[in-house]
Order: structure tokens, then C-alpha cells, then sequence
């Protein structure tokens, strides 16, 4: 790529964007001036045209923006050529990625965790059962004390936050069921939390055999959050059913079941691994099925999603040991829309 210098001062803050100016050089392009910095103009080539400050090297360097031929495009930050810091971009037919770049690549969004966020957390007989004592959870006293060190995370002023949802493991599998879920599950609606029932999917029983379970002791009432299939095989498994065509099959089963039994559609948890490696094998479940993803990092998942497990080390004042701990996909706004749109009518 050749490299034109189109402005050898500063601009002054007064300064506006330019749109549509021919160079000298005989090239039309858009320049979008920075103010009190050096603008850097990047003949077009066969892939683009880049606008915005450079290096020594006439590698893209600071704030630009990058206009690819191929309809791709990115504004933000850059390091010595490559996509690094604040930005945006689109690739070609991709959907938009704001967030943080590092190394030419998308990160995700860095999360700020505030107590304007709205947590929740998922329990099962693991928040009951530590080693061979028994414990209660205090329900007067739900308090989010700490976010877990299993990674990295942005907090902005002290950690202590309420909780607005909780999830209860009821069944796994089509035999076993949490022998707290009945207990557990009317004494957080006595205490005021909205709460949801997930299932634990069996890669070594049929969907509709599992659905069934489910449905038999699941208390879903009006106002509860949606049922969850939480599906977590190993690619072992995976490769016993018979591969991802068939895993999905019996999913479908449970989801299509459910839905029908309680006027809800599911949300569906999954890893951040599993997105990667094995959604795409199910584009009408990615498309049409709202998604609730573990992913212990300090970036936000890049798929859309409702719920995003943020670490499985928290504490909680009122409950023995570890708990997830979860945060909602928005703030208020589009969780009061949340609680009049998704949960069961």
C-alpha cells in the first residue's frame, strides 16, 4: 500500500469532517479529520482505503478508520497496523462488533461491573451439600459479596449487590431430581426473586424422555423466568451419540416439548466452547433460541444472549461456599421490557 500525507499540522478543534475530497493525488476518498492530530490519508488499494494517524512506519497508528472494498469496516483504535483498543468494526455479512480489539482481533466488550447491572445466580444441591455437612441458605440475607478470581474483571466501587433472579437445577438426565428444588424454589418466590428452573441435559438419554422428567416436577408459574436446557457434553460424547446431528435432534426434542407444556419458549446454556465449536451445526437454534453462555473472561461473549454466567467461584452473603453468579444482557431499561415480553405468561 502507498501512503499520502494530506495534512502536515494540527487541526484545530473547531475542525469538521470532510466529506468527499479529491487529493491531489487524484484519489477520492472521505477524510475524517481528528482534532489536535495529525491526519494520514492510505492510497486505496485493491482491499480499502484507510483514513487517520499513522507511525513513523506509515502503519495505521491511533485513531482511524477502515473502509474495505469488500464492505467491511472499522473505526477506533490502532497500534502499528493492526485493530487495538476501543473500536468498531464489521466484517463482510457479519454483524457488528463493538467492544475491545487486541492483536487485530475482536475481544469482545469489557464489562464494567457496577451495581447498576442486574445479577442473578443458579443453585442446585451443591449450594446445600459441602463435603458431608448440610447447610441452609439464608434467604433475608442474598447479597453478592465478591465476583470470584477465576478471572480477570472490571469493578467500578464496592462489591456488594443485589440479587434479581435466580435459577434452580430441578432434573438431569430422565431420573435424577435436586432434592432441594421444591424447597428452594418457594422460598425464593417468598422472598421476592424472580426464579427459573434449568435442566441438566443427559447425552445418554433421549430428549423427549428428559423433557418429560422435567415437566413432571418443574414449577413453572406466571412471571418465572423461561425454562433452560443446560447442555454441557464433552466432544466425547458428543461423538457416542452420534455427532452434533444427532445431539441436536434430542435438543430439539426437549426444547420443542417444553415450549408447547408451559407457552414459553427455553433459553439454552451453553460455553462460550461449545458456541464455537458446534452451534453452527444448528443455525436455527442460534437463530431463533435466546442463549444464556459461561464464558469466565473479562470480555462479553460476542453472540447475541441474554444471560452470561460470569464466573462459577462467587460468594454470596446467606449461602455456604461457591455460587455462579450471572449477570443480565442490558440494564433496566431492557430488563422491565425483559419481564413484560420473555417470561412465562
Amino acid at each position: 500500500m502507498n501512503y499520502f500525507r494530506l495534512s502536515s499540522q494540527a487541526l484545530p478543534d473547531s475542525a469538521c469532517a470532510i466529506n468527499q475530497q479529491s487529493a491531489s493525488y487524484g484519489i477520492k476518498m472521505d477524510i475524517l479529520p481528528l482534532c489536535q492530530s495529525f491526519v494520514e490519508v492510505m492510497q486505496a488499494d485493491s482491499a480499502g482505503i484507510y483514513t487517520g494517524e499513522r507511525d513513523s512506519l506509515f502503519h495505521p497508528h491511533g485513531h482511524g478508520t477502515w473502509m474495505g472494498n469488500d464492505g467491511s469496516h472499522y473505526e477506533g483504535q490502532w497500534k502499528h497496523g493492526q485493530r487495538d483498543g476501543f473500536g468498531f468494526g464489521i466484517e463482510s455479512g457479519k454483524q457488528l462488533c463493538v467492544g475491545e480489539w487486541k492483536n487485530d482481533r475482536y475481544r469482545g466488550e469489557r464489562l464494567v461491573y457496577t451495581s447498576d447491572r442486574i445479577y442473578g445466580i443458579d443453585i442446585s444441591k451443591y449450594q446445600h451439600i459441602i463435603g458431608k455437612k448440610k447447610y441452609p441458605i439464608l434467604w433475608n440475607k442474598l447479597r453478592i459479596s465478591h465476583l470470584g478470581n477465576i478471572s480477570r474483571k472490571t469493578v467500578s466501587g464496592s462489591i456488594s449487590y443485589p440479587i434479581s433472579f435466580i435459577y434452580i437445577k430441578c432434573t438431569e438426565g430422565a431420573t435424577l431430581l435436586n432434592p432441594y428444588y421444591r424447597k428452594d424454589y418457594r422460598a425464593a418466590k417468598a422472598h421476592g426473586f424472580r426464579v427459573g428452573s434449568y435442566h441438566f441435559f443427559s447425552p445418554r438419554k433421549p430428549g423427549l424422555a428428559q423433557a418429560r422428567k422435567f415437566m413432571k416436577h418443574a414449577l413453572v408459574r406466571r412471571g418465572d423466568f423461561p425454562p433452560v436446557l443446560d447442555l454441557e457434553p464433552t466432544p466425547r460424547q458428543i461423538k457416542q451419540m452420534g455427532g452434533p446431528d444427532a445431539m441436536f435432534a434430542q435438543v430439539r426434542a426437549w426444547l420443542r416439548y417444553v415450549e408447547r407444556q408451559t407457552g414459553t419458549r427455553p433459553i439454552l446454556y451453553i460455553s462460550q466452547m461449545f458456541v464455537n465449536r458446534y452451534l453452527k451445526y444448528a443455525p436455527d437454534l442460534k437463530q431463533n433460541y435466546r442463549v444464556w453462555i459461561a464464558r469466565y473472561g473479562e470480555y462479553k461473549p460476542d453472540i447475541r444472549l441474554v444471560l452470561w454466567q460470569l464466573c462459577p467461584d462467587g460468594r454470596i452473603s446467606g449461602i455456604r461456599g461457591h455460587v455462579d453468579i450471572n449477570v443480565f444482557n442490558g440494564y433496566r431499561d431492557a430488563y422491565q421490557k425483559f419481564l413484560q415480553n420473555e417470561v412465562v405468561k
